[in-house]
């Protein structure tokens, strides 16, 4: 991911806005399900920053994680999030409008349009690429099982979607023959998981599907963990979706 720091602590600025004297705050950071990592090093540093600003002050983050669209749902169910970061500017728009805890504008309060980083969506695939998956049209080959979560309740799952429609839509040439693949690239899924993080564990832990359809920090996290580069490769398709 490419992080642009100072979006999460203008957030957290208007959190703390009006403390005049040392005082002890505790925040919840809503979010979606690969940024545990992310947000344990990045909430560290704004802490550290933040005492450096306000001398007494003592932070605490605590951290959510889930599919993003579970997340959001949280939320206007009543979980008091004090940050709201999830995979999608739609579930966060749900938030502002049912939740009533964001003002509409949300997306227009910070630079950038509140989209403080980027990733896109590659494939992970089993070392040696034994399938030889190189793009999206190898996922509908009758012997390849793709693992990727539901977009009904992942925010990177919708990503997925999108980007698996614009290859459909690039070599079929209508939506009719986006939709026709679509179609036939989830008759390979065998398990939907309700978000990203629990599709790695399906892929990577529990040793199901040939692949893997993933953010791709979360790929680059499958790889740098528990010998995960002796054991899968990142492929770059032809065609992706900035996220």
């Amino acid at each position: 991911m490419s992080i642009r720091r100072y979006a999460l602590a203008a957030l957290a600025s208007a959190v703390f806005a009006g403390s005049a004297i040392a005082k002890d705050y505790e925040l919840l950071n809503v979010s979606y399900d690969p940024t545990r990592e992310l947000y344990q090093q990045y909430n560290a540093e704004f802490i550290k920053h933040w005492q450096q600003a306000h001398p007494g002050d003592k932070v605490k983050i605590q951290q959510s994680h889930g599919g993003s669209g579970k997340q959001a749902r949280a939320v206007i169910d009543g979980l008091r999030a004090d940050v709201v970061t999830l995979a999608l500017a739609g579930d966060i728009d749900e938030v502002a409008k049912l939740g009533k805890t964001l003002p509409d504008n949300w997306q227009t309060r910070l630079p950038d349009a509140s989209t403080p980083y980027t990733s896109t969506i590659v494939f992970l695939v089993r070392k040696g690429n034994p399938k030889g998956i190189k793009d999206w049209g190898d996922l509908i080959k009758k012997d390849v099982s793709v693992i990727t979560p539901n977009p009904k309740t992942s925010g990177g799952a919708r990503w997925n979607f999108l980007a698996a429609w614009a290859y459909g839509l690039k070599t079929g040439g209508s939506e009719d023959k986006a939709k026709a693949y679509v179609q036939e690239l989830f008759k390979h899924v065998p398990v939907l998981d309700t978000g990203a993080r629990g599709s790695t564990i399906t892929f990577v832990n529990n040793g199901q599907g040939d692949v893997l359809l993933a953010w791709e920090n979360e790929a680059f996290l499958a790889l740098k963990e528990d010998g995960g580069a002796d054991k899968f490769d990142i492929v770059v398709p032809s065609l992706s979706i900035l996220a």
